[in-house]
Order: structure tokens, then sequence, then C-alpha cells
């Protein structure tokens, strides 16, 4: 896409160099000429308009949009950074670093831009845009779904205890290995849990039995809310009322718990929680729809009555919304 701009570049440059622009039999300006047949600046520029104007249009009209409402800040510059050391460590961990002479060469080709600037530029556009489709995501949230959210899902932090019987294999275990563990691990589980119903003390029984930190501390895990915890152990802690254990063993990634609920704190009223619940319901849009990043600048070049004035460019703009909105 950043190639036009390595184009136009040479176009200038061999336009211009010699002082005395060539001219063709027709009146048009001449890139090359030769026995062949020549090229002409216009048929060039053409070329160029068809192949790569359009996105370098967009990324220049995007640019102009989003650099007054997100202006550059410490969180870019690192997002900037860790971009570039991302696409380092891909170059140094892959063949390409045969086939550049170093990381520069590498991350301007790549980019297809001129220099390390452009790179930059390009990197920084793209933190704009990902700034952009986060807030117009969240202006697609409605009353209703933060309403349904809040009663279906927000809950007050919950402490609870548990007792874990690791499923120990190897990581190079095979299926019928790993499920042999996890019997084992089950097993033993209920056996534990035996003596749990026959009265023995759960915090006894977690230093005694349990697999891992927390059963010095008779298996306090503290309090937690969603999102800290496996889906499998967080949901049947939500479930338990306090003072109450599982009456089976619940099975996660890591073995078998028996979990106890030792408190639980009162629900946080809606005010309070509101924009979280907007970000969350924001983020599941996103990762439900990869294209809401192009719908939403869309929406945005929109709103600012951007008008492309080129024909070609202008119906090729209208084939790529139409293709987004398909």
């Amino acid at each position: 896409m950043k190639k036009l701009l390595i184009c136009l570049c040479m176009v200038l440059v061999l336009v211009t160099s010699c002082g005395k622009v060539p001219k063709l039999e027709d009146g048009k300006e001449a890139v090359v000429t030769s026995k062949s047949g020549n090229i002409s600046v216009d048929e060039l520029y053409q070329e160029m308009k068809d192949t790569y104007a359009l996105t370098t249009l967009i990324n220049m009209i995007d640019t102009k949009l989003l650099e007054k409402e997100y202006p550059v800040d410490d969180e870019e510059k690192k997002y900037v950074d860790a971009q570039l050391e991302q696409l380092e460590y891909t170059y140094e961990n892959s063949y390409y670093v045969s086939y550049y002479s170093n990381f520069k060469a590498f991350a301007i080709a790549y980019f297809g831009v001129s220099d390390m600037e452009a790179v930059e530029n390009l990197i920084a556009l793209q933190y704009k845009r990902e700034l952009y489709t986060e807030d117009y995501a969240k202006t697609l949230v409605t009353d209703k779904e933060i309403e349904t959210y809040y009663n279906d899902k927000v809950i007050g932090d919950i402490k609870a205890s548990h007792i874990l019987i690791k499923a120990n294999y190897a990581s190079n275990a095979t299926d019928e290995e790993k499920n042999k563990a996890y019997e084992e691990a089950l097993k033993k589980a209920n056996e534990v849990l035996a003596k749990l119903n026959n009265g023995e003390k759960f915090e006894d029984l977690a230093k005694q039995y349990s697999e891992d930190g927390s059963k010095e501390d008779g298996g306090n895990l503290d309090w937690f809310n969603r999102g800290e915890m496996v889906t499998e152990f967080e949901e049947a802690a939500v479930k338990l009322e306090k003072g109450k254990y599982t009456t089976e063993p619940v099975k996660t990634q890591y073995g078998y718990h028996i979990i106890l609920k030792t408190d639980q704190k009162e629900k946080p009223k809606l005010e309070k929680v509101k924009d979280e619940i907007i970000e969350t319901l924001a983020s599941e849009k996103l990762s439900k729809d990869e294209e809401l990043q192009n719908k939403a600048l869309i929406e945005l070049r929109k709103s600012k009555e951007i008008e492309i004035q080129d024909d070609k460019l202008k119906k090729q703009y209208k084939d790529f919304v139409e293709s987004i909105e398909k």
C-alpha cells in the first residue's frame, strides 16, 4: 500500500534529476524510453493509482481525522516501541534474517515504505484506529444490554477456599495417560470429600491433601471476582451458598477441586460498575465482528463528510465500503 510513496519518489527522481524532462512524440513526459516502447509519467501514475492509491489515500484521510482526536502520548509511544520489538523478534527468528542486511531494511520492506519514520507513522496510525474503534464499540452498547449483563453477570466479591487434587501427567503424555491421571485424581478427591462429609474440618483436610500453595493457609484463596479464576471454578463458586462446599469435585485444567464459599460481598450498585460493563460488552462486540474496525472508520469518514473527488478512486472506495457491509 505504501509502495505508492516509493514509486512517486522514483518518478520524481527519474523526471527531475536530469534537469531536462524528455518528451514523447505525443508531448507527454517520459519516465522510460526504449526501442521496445516508452512509458509516460501519465501511464505510470495511472498504474499506481489503480494499484496502490486507495489504500494510501485512506491512510492519509484517517491520519488527518485521528491525529487531532488522539494526540501522541506516552501510551502511543509504548505501543509503537512494543510493535517494533515484536517485529524485530520475528525478523531475528525467521528466514528473513538471511534476506535483509539488518532489521531496518526488513521493516521498511515489510511495510513497503521509504524509511523507518514512515514505519513508525503507520504503526501509530493503527494504534489510533484501535482507540477509535474501541470508543465506537462503546457507543453500540445499549441500555438493555447493560441491564441484562448487570442482572446476570455482576456479583459481589467471593471469598473461597479449595482442596486441589492435581491430575499429574507428563507434558508429552498421550490422551490415554491424561485420562488415567484425571481418573486417579477424581478417585482421591472423592475420598477427601467423603472425609469432609463425615465431619472432618475443611481447613485440616486442605492442609493434608491439597496440592497447591494455598494448602498452608487451609486452602484459602482470598477474595476474587469474575475473570480471575478458570471458568469451571468460577461458575461453581458463584452457585454455592455462603458456608457451603461443592457436593462433587469440580474438574478444571489443573485437576479436581473441592470448593468452599466462605464469604461474599454485596453486589455493587449499577452506577459503580456501569463503565466496566460497557467496556466488557464493547470488547465482546469487537471479538465477535472482525470487520468492526472497518465499519467504525467508514462511519467516521462519513460523519466528517469526506468526499473523494477523483471518480475512479471514488468508485474504488464505494466498492470497498460495499464489500465491508456485505
